[in-house]
């Protein structure tokens, strides 16, 4: 039986080219589904995992991730004058008591591998989330929750797939696995013709701290870039490393239509929208 996991990684350095102009003086990562920020459903489903320190590898322009999670006394002052409870409430339990917030800078833009790599002298020698808040993935326990009773069951590493188009394996990592689920291979967007499988890595890793070791050592590969995905093909010659298929639903919110979707989807299930929200969309149907 394996320990739990308290630490989750968030790499947030990204610039959100794809929504600019929105994302030119605000974080991707505070887009809005419904009321809430990607970034804090991605926090929220690793406290649910068993996260008590939240690590955010960050770059420049995203001091609001920081205010974000911080306490505004003025705002609770106000809140609290004229009675808004329930929005006072909101804004107290977006960090519960206990749950720590660590920032790190990455001072290059140097992939999602150098950004983990920046996070170690927090995270230490125990195993780790590592969170993308673009994968929003709407399900029940969370992903990450679900990793963690993985991991709990046979230790290693732990990354969430799902199966994609093979038209569409470029833009992933492709893991080839055996018959227990375990990684025998790891591919960083290969063509579809080179590509081990159709089964993709997306946004969730729990990742063993000799990843570290391997991220050290890990030199430039797709785009230039520190991959991640390189120092897990290295990792698992010597630490089992596990596929893992969730169950839930992902919105790839780096993206427009995903976006959209996941607004959609967030907005039909808001306990004081939603109702309102559902007839509307009928009426266009109905046009």
């Amino acid at each position: 039986m394996s320990a739990s996991v308290r630490t989750a990684v968030f790499p947030v350095a990204g610039r959100g080219s794809r929504f600019l102009p929105a994302t030119k003086a605000s974080p991707k990562e505070m887009l809005p589904i419904v009321d809430k920020p990607l970034i804090q459903y991605a926090v929220e489903e690793s406290i649910e995992a068993g996260a008590t320190k939240l690590v955010f590898v960050t770059g420049r322009s995203k001091r609001a991730i920081e205010d974000h999670f911080d306490t505004d006394a003025e705002l609770e002052q106000s809140l609290t004058e004229v009675g808004k409870d329930d929005l006072l409430e909101s804004i107290r339990g977006i960090v519960p008591s206990g749950v720590s917030c660590i920032y790190i800078r990455q001072g290059e833009p140097l992939g999602l591998g150098h950004a983990v790599l920046c996070a170690r002298p927090a995270v230490g020698d125990e195993p780790f989330f590592v969170h993308l808040a673009d994968d929003l993935i709407q399900g029940s326990p969370g992903c990450l929750a679900q990793m963690a009773s993985e991991h709990r069951n046979h230790g290693g590493s732990v990354v969430a797939t799902e199966t994609v188009p093979k038209a569409h394996t470029s833009s992933y990592g492709i893991v080839e696995v055996d018959d227990a689920d375990r990684l025998t291979a790891i591919v960083e967007k290969p063509q579809p013709e080179e590509a081990p499988s159709d089964r993709a890595v997306v946004g969730r890793y729990l990742l063993d701290a000799r990843i570290f070791d391997k991220l050290e050592t890990t030199g430039r590969g797709a785009g230039g870039e520190i991959q991640l995905t390189d120092a897990i093909a290295d990792l698992l010659v010597e630490s089992p490393v596990y596929a893992y298929s969730f169950s839930g639903r992902r919105f790839d919110c780096g993206s427009k239509l995903g976006y959209l979707q996941a607004t959609v989807a967030y907005g039909l299930e808001h306990p004081t929208t939603g109702e309102r929200f559902r007839a509307h969309l009928e009426s266009l149907i109905r046009g």
